[in-house]
């Protein structure tokens, strides 16, 4: 570890993953873990860093240090799931935690200021260490974000995070990012305090020297946090204050939660025992909450569902070696409605230029005011300034002829959901494309193979299955045709990464993955509102469960037609294994559409907000006398139906993994995310109990509980779908 002159800090060598220089008594401490797009706090990076703090603190000539990043877009990602996912007991993760406490104390407690110069994400363990630094300066990027996600692995804060945060920018603030794990913004972060100063890219090192020099020379100081203000006074340092904030905090926290995940009280704990005990004991707190968490079945799904989606990040969606996708340069949409105009404000927010047509300039005009909408929204939350608003506004542009599709990269088509309509628009539209252009259908039910009958290079056509709104929904589903060709699906996939979406790439078929699936559990609600279970009960059960929303009120934001129209597509294809309810026939036929037609199962005001259970649409039920079933049969029955199905697309070539299938289910439609996806949640059930079940569901309900082949065979050897962590 050489310095700029080649002098050596008492003989140690280069280290792997840290770069040091020194300079008129300042060294700049570079992190760039080998080998990594990112950098995390491995437990080599770890004891490389410690080394290091101890090397400088031996050298006289060292009176501040600058610690930084080599890597373009990252400062510190945060820890290493890998190896926190490789501890077994709660208490090995508790010395995981402690080990980081102490390293992070003597960067605290430092004879010499080291200042943090940030740029690019700063998350997790790397915030942790930012907040045990004398002075944070972070550049004014969009890529520099600031946050502490582990409350979204289920864990807690674990390196002195939950002690330090609260005394630097208050309580509230500090719960409001502890319990979200939403990360800030530079500017925002300033304005909180979590960071001193936010600065241009292209000064950022400059600037920490100059502070860092204002450190050695004296006219600088550490601080603690910012001023106490009055609320800061009166909350903070109040018990009663504090037993305020932190009761209304742990009252939003189970709303948000359901119940269901334990870290945001874990969190709370810890937070309250160092104000009540000091930050020693708060600490201590800290660790054993965090080792508890840390072998948690909630912890391990939900890190289980992060691997699998950085995974996805690396996977080309295809398994022969071709040619990394060209960069999306230009996106054509074709249809401004909805989805159109959701799939253009994503494209135009990663700085894609987009050309969006519909057959009016008036549907064109709604479509474009449509996704400025949108962005203002953004605007409005602080999550783009609107600089950026106006930068993105001015990718987008509306025609009604094919003008300028020559140029798109992928042409996605996004109008109504029918194989003529989408055959005719392929046809036209495929003339004005460069032949190696992609052509997508974002299509939800009608087989790719079926669309591209219509197309002269069918090789060139997908599927691309945005899900609504396209803006919030995380996951992409890429459909490949039985034409396809690899190109055309690492082109799609390419795409949907730039668009920050989660992709899986899912072989043809009716309903593909998500479709099929969803269409199965809302059957399976259809049967039970046809024996007249009342639809409260039925919504209550499945969000106890730990869906997002109930059955029924998903069907009304669908759109019954919706269901009713995906419900016919796929009873052509599967038969009596699918079957419209009669229930849901009758309600068609009254034209009760949801939401979209304010009149649906539930009742809804001139905005659209739902207002409860419209009492009146039990008159279309078939059976007037409405029965109560336990929560825990209408869970079986609803759970069982959609695992059976989502197995069945695993065992017909459908999906490409169990993996895919639980990543698809989770960010597709809302499976429990701290149940990890149907494939993983079967495997913690057990292969043969769950066959067991459905067996005795055969018997009273018939075939649509008929285990899959795949289930019975793999219950009988014994296995599991995730062989990897059993």
């Amino acid at each position: 570890m050489s310095d700029v002159h080649g002098n050596t800090f008492h003989g140690r060598e280069r280290m792997s993953h840290f770069t040091s220089t020194l300079s008129d008594g300042v060294a700049v401490l570079a992190l760039n873990v080998a080998g990594e797009s990112v950098n995390v706090l491995s437990r080599e990076v770890r004891e490389e860093f410690a080394a290091l703090i101890d090397s400088l603190s031996a050298n006289e000539a060292v009176q501040a240090v600058i610690l930084t990043s080599s890597k373009p877009d990252v400062f510190i990602a945060g820890a290493d799931i890998d190896e926190l996912r490789s501890v077994r007991t709660a208490q090995q993760a508790e010395s995981l935690s402690r080990e980081g406490q102490k390293l992070l104390d003597r960067v605290q407690e430092a004879r010499f200021p080291i200042i943090a110069a940030i740029h690019g994400a700063c998350l997790g363990g790397g915030l942790e260490t930012a907040l045990a630094c004398s002075y944070r300066i972070a550049s004014d990027h969009p890529k520099t974000t600031l946050g502490l996600p582990e409350i979204q692995l289920g864990l807690i804060p674990g390196a002195g995070g939950t002690q330090r945060l609260p005394r630097l920018i208050g309580l509230r603030a500090a719960l409001d990012m502890i319990l979200t794990g939403k990360p800030l913004r530079a500017k925002r972060a300033l304005s909180l305090g979590v960071v001193d100063e936010v600065v241009h890219p292209s000064i950022l090192q400059r600037i920490a020297r100059e502070r860092a020099m204002e450190f050695v020379n004296g006219t600088r100081s550490r601080k603690d946090g910012r001023p106490r203000d009055a609320a800061r006074v009166l909350l903070d340092d109040n018990p009663v204050g504090r037993s305020v904030v932190l009761r209304k905090a742990r009252e939003a926290a189970k709303k948000r939660s359901g119940g269901h995940y334990p870290a945001p009280d874990a969190a709370m704990d810890a937070i309250a025992r160092g104000y009540a005990d000091g930050p020693v004991r708060g600490a201590q707190e800290e660790a054993r909450l965090f080792g508890e968490l840390a072998v948690s079945p909630v912890a391990r799904e939900l890190m289980f569902l992060f691997r699998a989606t950085t995974a996805l990040k690396k996977d080309t969606g295809v398994d022969s070696n071709v040619q990394p996708a060209a960069p999306l340069r230009s996106l054509g949409v074709i249809g401004a409605g909805f989805m159109g105009a959701g799939i253009a404000t994503i494209a135009v927010q990663h700085g894609v230029p987009v050309r969006m047509k519909d057959t009016t300039h008036q549907a064109v005009g709604k479509g474009m005011a449509a996704v400025r909408t949108v962005l203002r929204d953004r605007v409005r939350r602080r999550r783009m300034t609107r600089r950026e608003m106006d930068d993105a506004m001015s990718l987008l542009s509306g025609t009604t002829q094919l003008h300028g599709f020559g140029r798109a990269d992928i042409v996605v088509e996004a109008v109504f959901e029918n194989l003529e309509l989408k055959q005719q628009v392929l046809h036209e539209t495929e003339g004005g494309m460069r032949p190696g252009a992609v052509y997508a259908s974002n299509t939800s039910t009608i087989p790719i193979s079926e669309i591209a009958v219509a197309a002269r290079r069918p090789e060139n056509v997908c599927g691309m299955h945005f899900f609504s709104p396209v803006h919030r929904m995380p996951l992409l589903e890429v459909v490949r045709g039985t034409m396809t060709s690899d190109e055309t699906v690492v082109m799609a996939v390419a795409a949907g990464k730039l668009l920050g979406k989660s992709v899986i790439v899912v072989n043809d078929g009716p309903g593909f993955y998500t479709t099929r699936t969803l269409a199965a559990f809302l059957n399976e609600a259809g049967q039970l509102l046809d024996s007249s279970v009342q639809i409260e009960d039925l919504d209550a059960a499945m969000v106890a469960f730990g869906f997002p929303v109930g059955p029924v009120t998903l069907l009304d934001e669908v759109g019954l037609d919706v269901a009713g129209k995906v419900t016919e597509v796929l009873r052509e294809a599967f038969g009596s294994r699918i079957r419209a309810s009669d229930t849901l026939r009758s309600v068609l036929a009254d034209g009760r559409t949801g939401r979209k037609g304010k009149k649906g199962f539930y009742k809804y005001d001139e905005e659209g907000e739902r207002k409860g259970v419209d009492s009146s649409v039990y008159d279309l039920f078939p059976q007037a006398e409405q029965v109560d079933l336990p929560a825990e049969e209408i869970q079986e029955r609803m759970v069982l139906a959609l695992v059976n199905e989502a197995v069945r697309c695993l065992e017909g070539g459908i999906l490409r993994s169990a993996r895919d299938g639980d990543v698809g289910a989770v960010f597709g439609f809302g499976f429990p995310p701290f149940l990890g996806g149907p494939f993983r949640w079967t495997d913690s059930q057990g292969l043969t109990n769950v066959v067991r079940r459905m067996e005795a569901l055969q018997d009273r309900f018939g075939e649509r509980f008929s285990p899959a082949e795949l289930l019975v065979t793999m219950a009988a050897r014994g296995e599991r779908f995730h062989p990897d962590d059993a």
